[in-house]
């Protein structure tokens, strides 16, 4: 009869009984942001008409966006550059800021792009660079355009005045792919582990325990002040000391326990390693040349320099002058 009379009793005035009845709570951070998370980059895998021109089988958007989605793949890619421009010998027509430039949409895209400019007479005048992420072919395969950020035809270019490099598909032969495509989802995976790891240590409180109270020494006030620290314990200002006095508590009464926190941090750092020996292994760069501690003791591969120099001497056979040459590529050890 008298529990009857106090659950009945709601005139009291006490903070027990005004304070807010005990629930369940659980949260979660929001969405991390990465360049991009979805795979329908490659969902099609063959060229397709646009009505003027034919679309890439791949989107070049997405391509420019994954460049900066990692470090190991965006700094293999430079480092390809860097030592073809090293190597390039620069020529009346050609300069090395726009070998740069086209050596720099081979790798990225697996198609490079020279506009012939020409005089009146038509000489050469000079060999520009075409950015690949912009260039389409007509359906007649023999013209390209330059489109805008807007897929409309900015510039269309005389016939015969593009020299179109290009990685070979086995899917199709409009346009060309580049080799680490395979990788693309490692590189992804990579940038979804450090946006985690940067909302984890951002938000502060890190989700990574639960507080976990039986003891019935405390009063409903006691656990409304325990949830309002913790959730101010997050943000500015984190790794706050929270401090609980539980007189009469019982020995197991409150309990810390922490979610898998170690395990989290162990494979943070497996899908970093793994991630980037996939991306190495796609581009084919020895670890060290990355300034990468290898983490096994075989061998990394062959330096493929030289067949890149060679691919674009191609331009030299469709302009029929020896425009792009290259010295001799050689590790000097120090």
């Amino acid at each position: 009869m008298s529990k009857r009379k106090r659950s009945f009793n709601t005139s009291s005035t006490t903070p027990a009984a005004t304070s807010t009845p005990a629930r369940a709570e659980a949260f979660t951070f929001d969405d991390p942001v990465p360049v991009m998370d979805r795979a329908e980059i490659l969902d099609y895998v063959q060229a397709w008409s646009a009505g003027d021109w034919y679309e890439p089988p791949v989107s070049w958007s997405g391509l420019a966006k994954t460049f900066r989605a990692g470090v190991h793949h965006g700094s293999a890619i430079y480092f390809k550059r860097n030592v073809l421009s090293s190597t390039f010998i620069p020529h009346k027509l050609l300069t090395r800021e726009e070998f740069d430039k086209w050596a720099l949409d081979f790798l990225t895209f697996g198609n490079g792009y020279i506009d012939r400019r020409t005089n009146r007479l038509g000489g050469t005048l000079a060999l520009k660079r075409a950015p690949s992420k912009y260039m389409r072919r007509r359906i007649d395969l023999q013209r390209f355009v330059q489109l805008n950020g807007y897929q409309q035809i900015e510039h269309e270019f005389e016939p015969g005045a593009v020299h179109h490099l290009m990685e070979p598909d086995i899917n199709q032969e409009v346009y060309g792919l580049p080799e680490y495509l395979g990788a693309l989802h490692s590189a992804w995976l990579n940038e979804s582990a450090t946006l985690f790891r940067r909302k984890y240590y951002g938000n502060g409180s890190h989700a990574g325990f639960i507080l976990y109270m039986t003891d019935a020494a405390q009063s409903q006030s006691d656990v409304d002040k325990m949830r309002e620290a913790l959730k101010n314990s997050n943000g500015p200002g984190n790794f706050r000391n929270l401090f609980m006095y539980a007189p009469n508590g019982k020995k197991d009464g409150i309990q810390l326990i922490p979610v898998s926190e170690v395990t989290a941090k162990d494979e943070f750092f497996n899908i970093k390693n793994v991630t980037r020996d996939d991306l190495l292994a796609a581009h084919r760069i020895p670890p060290q040349l990355m300034g990468t501690v290898p983490s096994n003791t075989g061998g990394f591969g062959a330096n493929e320099i030289a067949p890149l120099q060679r691919r674009f001497t191609q331009l030299n056979d469709w302009l029929g002058d020896e425009v792009v040459r290259f010295n001799l590529y050689g590790i000097k050890r120090l």
